[in-house]
């Protein structure tokens, strides 16, 4: 067990602080995984999806048999008798009903159906599964269009042709895009279990019926549909099983945040079996824990069995999910932060989960070292190589957070020699909020150091002060905290604090605080100082920020412009 340092002395003390050690736990050996076994939670496409990929594989082989040896003739005398057999069935009646069934495969229908996926999916903000929604319909209509162009096939011939049609017809790309568009809304709009397995066999069965229809009126060949949906089921079943599995990205109605991942079902017991596997730790339970507070990982209490001297039976230690779809928000937030706010920022985004949570670690390691009251880091866990990791420290049972806590003239102490000692060090938070302070028994802890910043620049250690004042003021009053702050900070710098901190640099929890107490507690501060400073000034025009800045709005536009060209462009 690793030594346990004090805390920092609170001012007005006589002595230091000493905080709880991390709970006696529990160790097993650990167990290395060997090479080519799949970690726990691996990314699997499943049987099905392979099993379609191999049959589109098929195809696109048969497409390069029949261009290199010249038999599309066999192929055009087999689709010939079954249309023929089709034609001999034919009615006033079934024309009718055939005219209806295959409404779905029309220009018009499959535009409706795109604006519908478009909108909904717009409206329920899933983003992820918009953009894999668009790439697998571009890749769809542009592969089977260069497909068809390319074989060159005609329309069926020696079969009267009922009903409107265009183009070459191998592959058909009205079935290849209704395929792809109705898998892509199943997989991205329809929850994965019972229901999606429903959806399946509603879509087959539209496809079917769909097939049959053209089939009946001659307007595509029998091999040129079963070409068609092959490609379009294969492409979007890869592409959402890949790149939006449900583990990572699941499709859900409820009013949970898009980075608090499911820690049931499979991923629970990937953790389990990693815990143990990797750190010894023999879980019990894994749960969510302070979800309000977290929008950036999925904060997790695991409990673990107790060391046998404790003479209990359980303990818990603190977990921090972390996806590659946290790795990707942090890009746009950053980006935005960037185009926002130019080069006080000074933000460069992670390229890697697993350097993400390297970082955190790292940064946890040199607040303990330095004797800051942050929990106790237990090491770090591989869920999914280069997808998941889970960040194990010690876990502050019993403790409040800020926001609700009972904050006395000690605690107020702790949290400004908290800011103090980052200082010393040079070190900043850079998330200071009612989530990140926990209070118990007295004592100040502060956690999740995921935006902390070695060597920061003097305008965010001046944000790191103002932040820790306005959330220990939530509690009581701005006199007060004031007055505690000039123990160990200047007036100067005290009021290059407030010069410094408004609503943009304020953490979106503590502005939404300060608004439900209804307290202009940043304008009670400056009221109290003796002097005020000039605003510093935030918004800053860089070369980058320029250039970034061009590159999004150009982005958006030829984004535009391509949504645009699909929609009009002819089925």
């Amino acid at each position: 067990m690793a030594s346990v340092p004090q805390a920092l002395p609170a001012a007005g003390t006589t002595g230091p602080v000493v905080r709880p050690g991390p709970p006696a736990i529990a160790r097993v050996r650990r167990r290395r995984r060997p090479s080519g076994e799949p970690p726990p939670l691996p990314r699997q496409l499943r049987a099905s999806g392979k099993w379609w990929l191999a049959l589109s594989g098929a195809v696109v082989l048969a497409w390069v048999v029949v261009v290199v040896t010249g038999t599309i003739r066999y192929f055009d005398v087999a689709d010939t008798r079954v249309l023929q057999a089709f034609a001999e069935l034919r009615t006033p009646l079934g024309t009718d009903l055939a005219r209806a069934a295959g409404v779905l495969a029309t220009e018009r229908a499959l535009h409706v159906m795109w604006l519908a996926n478009l909108v909904m999916l717009v409206a329920f903000r899933r983003w992820r599964h918009l953009f894999v929604w668009f790439g697998v319909v571009l890749v769809v209509v542009n592969v089977a269009a260069l497909t068809a162009t390319t074989l060159q096939r005609p329309r069926p011939f020696e079969v009267e042709l009922l009903g409107t049609w265009s183009g070459f017809s191998m592959p058909s790309l009205p079935m290849t895009v209704l395929a792809a568009f109705l898998v892509s809304t199943v997989y991205a709009l329809v929850p994965p279990g019972r229901k999606r397995t429903i959806g399946k066999w509603v879509v087959c069965g539209l496809i079917v019926v769909t097939a049959l229809s053209r089939l009946y009126l001659a307007q595509d060949h029998p091999s040129g549909i079963v070409a068609g949906v092959v490609l379009g089921v294969a492409a979007p079943l890869a592409a959402f099983r890949l790149l939006t599995p449900n583990s990572v990205y699941p499709v859900r109605y409820s009013r949970g945040r898009p980075a608090h991942l499911d820690v049931s079902g499979e991923r629970g017991d990937a953790i389990v079996r990693a815990l143990q596997d990797q750190l010894g730790l023999l879980a019990t339970d894994v749960t969510p824990h302070g979800l309000a507070g977290s929008g950036g990982s999925t904060p997790l209490r695991i409990t673990v069995k107790a060391h046998p001297s404790t003479g209990e039976g359980e303990s818990c230690v603190f977990g921090k999910l972390y996806a590659i779809t946290h790795v990707r928000s942090d890009r746009w937030y950053k980006l935005g932060r960037t185009l926002l706010y130019g080069r006080l920022e000074d933000e460069k985004p992670f390229h890697s989960v697993r350097r993400l949570v390297q970082y955190e670690d790292y940064i946890l390691r040199l607040f303990w070292e330095a004797s800051l009251p942050v929990p106790h880091p237990l090491g770090i866990v591989e869920i999914t190589p280069e997808r998941e990791y889970l960040l194990v420290t010690e876990f502050i049972a019993g403790a409040q957070e800020a926001g609700d806590a009972e904050i006395d003239d000690a605690v107020i102490d702790q949290g400004l020699a908290a800011v103090r000692r980052m200082w010393d060090i040079g070190m900043a938070h850079r998330d200071i909020k009612p989530a990140n302070l926990l209070v118990r028994d007295g004592d100040l802890f502060l956690i999740d150091s995921a935006f902390a910043e070695v060597r920061p620049s003097p305008w965010r250690q001046a944000v790191d002060l103002a932040n820790m004042m306005l959330v220990l003021a939530l509690r009581t009053d701005a006199a007060r905290v004031y007055a505690r702050a000039r123990r160990q900070f200047t007036d100067e710098e005290i009021a290059e604090a407030f010069a410094a901190t408004r609503g943009l640099t304020m953490p979106t929890q503590l502005r939404r605080m300060l608004r439900q107490q209804g307290r202009d507690l940043h304008a009670d501060f400056l009221r109290l100082l003796p002097f005020q400073l000039p605003p510093v000034h935030i918004q800053r025009w860089t070369w980058r920020r320029f250039g970034l800045t061009a590159v999004t709005v150009a982005a958006a536009g030829v984004a535009a412009v391509v949504t645009v060209g699909l929609l009009g462009s002819p089925l």
